[in-house]
């Protein structure tokens, strides 16, 4: 019961700063994501350390997300120009390659990859947030737009929901045993079919209200498509993770959240279901 309470609490809590932080102003959806950006790798750095054979630098790796983060930022509020402000980014990756000559490690080619692996498994999706909330208009302005973050969230967390209620009643089979046991197809779609709909009446909301301005419109379907999109690499995403914990033997990635795990346990699905959703909607901006 008190495992129950202590999952109900932090649950509300976490959603209540994700909102919070999206939909309040944009500098806190900045801080928000840049400290969730850094928290993630500091984690993902510790578990790849537990090995033994592998040393990543932790401090440093998560100082080049987080710059990486901002300077995605940066670039899309049109703060700087042209791409002089990943120089430092460079520089720091060329320092954590170079590195290795002089450390005398047992296995430089395990740090290389773990290394490299953080910053593009991590920072690259958590920076393209920028891609969804910072938007150009026709008369160049950049304006924030908090539905399409705060909506890749709202779907991956009815997706996990709606997976959870249809698979504990009707799940018998398999979605990928040899990863992830727990997951069924009926769970899957379940949690897919309560996205549609939820992305379904987004649209039709959006739409009626006139909530986005004509540069950001997308149609019904087209939100119906955001939600597919989302689910089929949340999913992959949270696979992905499954996959991860298993090749370092591990059940959780931490205990910063009590009964949700840890950062990487709670962001798992959107570390791919972010970048897809930018493909997406840049692929249907071209189209128009």
């Amino acid at each position: 019961m008190k495992n129950f309470i202590n999952r109900t609490v932090f649950g509300i809590l976490f959603v209540v700063i994700m909102v919070g932080g999206i939909v309040w102003r944009p500098d806190t959806m900045l801080l928000l994501f840049a400290i969730i950006t850094g928290m993630t790798i500091w984690e993902y750095t510790g578990l790849v350390n537990g090995k033994g054979s592998v040393h990543v630098n932790r401090f440093i790796s998560c100082v080049a997300g987080v710059y990486f983060f901002f300077a995605v930022a940066a670039i899309k509020l049109e703060i700087v120009e042209g791409f002089i402000v990943f120089v430092p980014y460079t520089i720091t990756i060329i320092y954590l390659l170079v590195s290795e000559l002089y450390l005398k490690h047992n296995n430089p080619i395990n740090n290389w990859a773990y290394t490299m692996f953080g910053q593009m498994y991590i920072a690259l999706p958590f920076s393209l947030i920028n891609m969804l909330a910072f938007q150009q208009s026709a008369d160049g302005q950049v304006s924030y737009n908090w539905l399409y973050p705060l909506s890749i969230f709202i779907f991956l967390w009815a997706n996990d929901t709606g997976a959870y209620c249809v698979g504990s009643m009707l799940g018998k089979h398999k979605l990928f045993p040899r990863i992830s046991p727990g997951k069924s197809w009926e769970g899957s779609i379940g949690g897919g079919i309560l996205v549609l709909i939820i992305a379904g009446l987004t649209g039709w909301y959006v739409n009626s209200t006139a909530m986005l301005s004509s540069q950001l419109y997308l149609s019904v379907p087209a939100w119906i498509g955001l939600g597919l999109t989302v689910v089929i690499f949340g999913t992959w995403g949270d696979l992905i993770e499954s996959l991860f914990k298993r090749t370092l033997g591990i059940k959780d990635s931490g205990n910063i959240l009590p009964g949700h795990g840890g950062m990487l346990d709670r962001f798992d699905s959107s570390l791919l279901a972010i970048p897809a959703a930018v493909v997406y909607l840049y692929t249907l901006a071209m189209m128009v």
